[in-house]
């Protein structure tokens, strides 16, 4: 099993790779922290901050990308999102 630092690194660069995709709609992404049980917490930025569909990206992408490539993500909650 990974550490916690490991985990969060491996998140890291998966919000990397994930960053120019929100970008070229006028959006970021920035990790937050990773919890001890493994929920990724990030903040969306710009136009992701306050797209109606932020949900959905947040979800159906965002989420998708990270547990692909971090299995052990349980889940990815954004913090300044009223879900």
């Amino acid at each position: 099993m990974s550490t916690k630092e490991e985990i969060q690194k491996k998140v890291s660069q998966s919000i990397d790779l994930i960053r120019p995709f929100l970008q070229n709609d006028g959006g970021d992404i920035s990790l937050v922290e990773v919890t001890d049980d493994f929920v990724v917490k990030v903040k969306l930025h710009g136009a992701c901050g306050s797209c109606p569909y932020s949900i959905m990206t947040l979800k159906n992408g965002v989420e998708q990308a990270i547990i692909r490539d971090v299995p052990e993500v349980k889940e990815v909650v954004a913090v300044n999102l009223n879900i």
